[in-house]
């Protein structure tokens, strides 16, 4: 607590009190859902406000293949067991993390990234879980966003420690890769000294992590995003120490089944022909 200092005891509090916690197996919450909502009715996905005047905006035009890779984006749980290219996974960390370009600033040179950042502090590191990745060793990487290279933390990886990284989340285990955004606190602490500076490590790590799901979309991948992270087993593995940078969010990315969707999305007349279809495969199919 005393290395954020400045900003407690308001994002102290609340970040680690929320780390750690035990999560409930996916199966057993969905059952408490249903349970829940015949006694509280959830509130509605909507808002709709009765009394004001309506205007009809006109559908957006001409945006594609922009429009397209939008539409196309979904959470997939399902992969197939091909591996996913280097250079497919250079793309995906250098448009998600990589400086573009260096830039002069009051604090010294500055890096400039696809996503925003306060001040242009850039607090975010990413760290990946190597699994099926054509050209790469299992193991765990440090993505070093200035130079679009993987530095080797650990050897090793295994579709068990995805299990271990992301409880509950079984169906993660045939991803390819697994990326864990993390922050370096004081990148923001050092310029901004009030606790608000705290919800820029959150709001940027899902800056990045948009990024990533629709440029694995454009690359024609399966991404996945999961905030259900095992907080201190993961930066254990990875050496952080959880205080001066610390694992926000996840994400990941595998190879598409062949000829099939799995990720579902509504009806749409922007789909040619209709929706893709979703079936389901129990848990003990979608394990082997």
């Amino acid at each position: 607590m005393q290395a954020w200092e400045p900003w407690n005891p308001a994002a102290g509090f609340f970040h680690y009190s929320t780390r750690d916690i035990k999560f409930v197996d996916a199966d057993v919450y969905e059952r408490a859902l249903k349970e829940k909502r015949t006694v509280t009715p959830p509130p509605p996905r909507i808002k709709k406000m009765r009394t004001a005047k309506r205007i009809t905006l006109p559908k957006p035009k001409g945006l594609d293949p922009f429009t397209s890779v939008l539409l196309r984006r979904r959470t997939w749980r399902h992969f197939s067991r091909a591996s996913v290219s280097l250079a497919d996974v250079g793309a995906l960390l250098h448009l998600t993390s990589g400086v573009q370009r260096w830039a002069p600033t009051a604090a010294g040179p500055a890096p400039l990234k696809t996503s925003p950042s306060g001040g242009a502090t850039h607090p975010g590191e990413l760290y990946a879980v190597v699994l099926n990745v054509e050209g790469l060793s299992r193991g765990l990487y440090h993505y070093r966003a200035d130079t679009n290279a993987l530095e080797l933390v650990k050897r090793g990886a295994t579709p068990a420690d995805v299990e271990r990284y992301l409880p509950t989340q079984w169906w993660y285990r045939r991803a390819a890769l697994v990326v864990f955004f993390a922050a370096v606190v004081d990148r923001s602490l050092w310029r901004y000294t009030y606790a608000r500076a705290y919800r820029a490590l959150l709001i940027e790590a899902g800056h990045q992590c948009q990024t990533f799901c629709l440029t694995a979309t454009a690359l024609d991948l399966a991404p996945f995003c999961c905030m259900a992270l095992a907080d201190s087993v993961i930066e254990k593995d990875f050496g952080l120490d959880g205080i001066s940078e610390t694992v926000l969010y996840a994400a990941g990315v595998g190879a598409k089944p062949r000829g099939v969707d799995w990720a579902p999305s509504p009806p749409d007349e922007a789909w040619p022909g209709g929706p893709p279809k979703w079936r389901v495969r129990s848990r003990r199919r979608a394990s082997r």
